[in-house]
């Protein structure tokens, strides 16, 4: 028995309240080490006479399931009630030729009947603090997101369009300064095409005045962009939103401010006695902009948004700071009941600002959802008093590895999701946003090298997994892109309704007519003996899913709720059939 990897951490990942009646719990052992794990729990003040009438501790018994294979480890996962709302465990190990150990808190131990009843050795849940438990909103739960750039997406008001705005060309390849004229009248204009394509989410990047067409360098945090509209516009699209059972979540970039916004303005005239020369990681004065050290003009005197010298970083441990921010967060709630805030560049903000924003927001609007733009593992972020979740790039860029760039086989995608889905609670992988392509990356069509069926498989098989799926703004159209600013093209309207569009129409209505399993369900993976890989989802029903990505068709047998490639019991390269199980 591989001893080092018998590994287990309370109060975590691995042992959490999934609601306030039920316990789950996670233990870990090396790839194909164990045979069986047990687990031994019970009240911990629960005691009676045995028969030579000392008084010891009375536990009962459990089968732990193996719930997934990852790259070096198996992972085992059992859920416990308990009548008084206390529990304390200890793991029961059993390897692949009989012989048995005790995990518990303090170590390891024979498996003898005295070290069964070693109390100090139990893991301990002292009460299910439900105030404490991770709590996650359910209605991400049920939600198809879908990304909106609104400088691109339609232009509804030609009455608002800047200075030099170019003519509405899907084919174009933007330049990083060009502007199109959409605006939020586009976006109104629309809602009954994204109702019609079955969105119930819209995330949009900022919206707030800014001098780009990106609008990721705010100038006024209270304000919406006037080449968008005004208040009054924005007001009426949420309101139109809500009447069709769509959520809006807009784009918060705290992590830096504009150059041109009041603050940094005055700082540039005022120096060291500007009232905001504090708000600012500043090293030295006088200030010089727009020093870039790429191009040898020397380092800023000031931190930054990467090398960005037009993006000073903000300084949200200055309490100023945090009192304007927080203020700005609460203010779109209040006055215009938006749903959700997607944080930019959130992983370079420190914590303490953002304990103070999730319960800002949250004791304004409850199920508020709080999405964090992190890249990477994310689990500071993710216990319950920062983020509900992260846009989950370390996941679905494992799926990218394998269906897109075939730098891993299927097995190696399937151990590493399966790690990844280890690394958070059950809740929170459920709200995780999962994105093939965005504002930030090439298009998803591009990336599969304009081969539309790849593309529509890997879609598919993202939509199979824990977490909500989000959908770049023309990807329903047949769009392509290479990185920014061509993934950034204007919304090809010409192709609303086409084939492309109904594929993806049906992809989105097999999610929501199955949200309860797919966004709450146990995920499970497995190769088949001939290739396909396996996604079983079981919740309120049992789905189950087969994607081809072996390069040869292979025989199959299923009868079909959504098919692509899927003919005379063959399933052909880049098909997928997803099935009742």
């Amino acid at each position: 028995m591989n001893s080092a990897a018998l590994t287990h951490r309370p109060e975590s990942e691995d042992s959490f309240l999934y609601d306030p009646e039920h316990l789950r719990i996670r233990f870990h052992s090396a790839k194909g080490d164990l045979q069986k794990v047990t687990i031994l729990y019970g009240d911990p003040y629960w005691t009676l006479p045995n028969a030579d009438g000392d008084v010891v501790f009375q536990y009962d018994t459990a089968d732990m399931v193996k719930t997934g294979v990852g790259e070096t480890a198996d992972h085992w996962t059992v859920t416990l009630t308990a009548p008084y709302r206390r529990e304390q465990y200890l793991f029961l190990a059993t390897d692949t030729a009989g012989n048995t150990t005790l995990v518990g808190d303090r170590g390891l131990r024979a498996d003898t009947p005295a070290n069964r009843l070693e109390m100090s050795n139990y893991f301990r849940v002292p009460f299910f603090q439900t105030v404490d438990m991770v709590q996650t909103p359910d209605w991400v739960k049920q939600t198809v997101w879908y990304q909106i750039f609104p400088e691109r997406f339609a232009n509804g008001d030609k009455s608002n369009d800047p200075a030099g705005t170019k003519p509405w060309q899907p084919e174009d390849h933007p330049g990083r300064e060009d502007f199109y004229g959409g605006d939020l009248q586009g976006v109104l204009d629309h809602l009954d095409d994204l109702q019609k394509l079955g969105i119930n989410g819209l995330y949009f990047c900022p919206v707030f005045t800014a001098s780009s067409n990106h609008k990721y360098d705010t100038i006024d945090y209270l304000e919406i962009d006037p080449a968008f509209g005004d208040k009054a516009l924005f007001a009426k699209l949420v309101h139109a939103a809500h009447e069709r059972g769509m959520k809006i979540m807009l784009d918060a970039v705290f992590n830096h401010m504009g150059y041109e916004s009041m603050q940094w303005q005055d700082v540039l005239q005022n120096g060291a006695e500007s009232r905001f020369a504090s708000w600012f990681h500043i090293h030295e004065f006088p200030v010089t902009p727009f020093r870039d050290p790429i191009k040898g003009e020397g380092e800023p005197q000031y931190d930054t948004f990467g090398f960005e010298s037009h993006m000073p970083k903000l300084n949200t441990a200055n309490p100023e700071v945090q009192d304007y921010l927080l203020s700005v967060a609460k203010y779109w709630i209040e006055e215009f009941d938006i749903d959700a805030w997607r944080l930019d560049v959130a992983n370079e903000i420190d914590h303490h600002f953002w304990r103070k924003f999730y319960t800002a927001v949250t004791s304004v609007k409850p199920d508020f959802y709080v999405l964090g733009e992190v890249w990477h593992s994310s689990q500071p972020w993710l216990n319950g008093d920062e983020f509900s979740g992260v846009m989950n790039y370390a996941y679905t860029q494992l799926v990218m590895d394998h269906f897109l760039k075939h730098s891993q086989t299927a097995t190696e995608m399937i151990d590493r999701l399966t790690d990844q889905l280890m690394l958070y609670r059950d809740q929170t992988n459920q709200v995780m946003l999962n994105m093939l392509d965005s504002h930030d990356t090439a298009r998803l069509l591009t990336q599969a090298g304009d081969n539309l069926d790849l593309a529509v498989q890997t879609l598919a098989f993202v939509f199979m997994q824990t977490g909500a799926p989000c959908i770049y703004y023309g990807t329903e159209m047949g769009m392509d892109g290479g990185n920014d600013p061509d993934d950034r093209k204007p919304m090809d309207w010409t192709q609303l309704g086409g084939s492309t569009w109904q594929r993806i129409a049906a992809l989105i209505q097999t999610r929501r007519d199955h949200a309860e399993t797919l966004g709450k369900g146990i995920t499970s993976f497995n190769i088949t003996d001939d290739g396909l890989i396996r996604v079983d989802r079981i919740g309120e029903e049992h789905l189950v899913a087969y994607f081809n990505t072996t390069g040869a068709a292979v025989p199959l047998r299923a009868k079909a709720l959504l098919e692509q490639g899927f003919a005379d019991a063959q399933l052909a390269p880049n098909g997928f059939v997803i099935a009742q199980g």
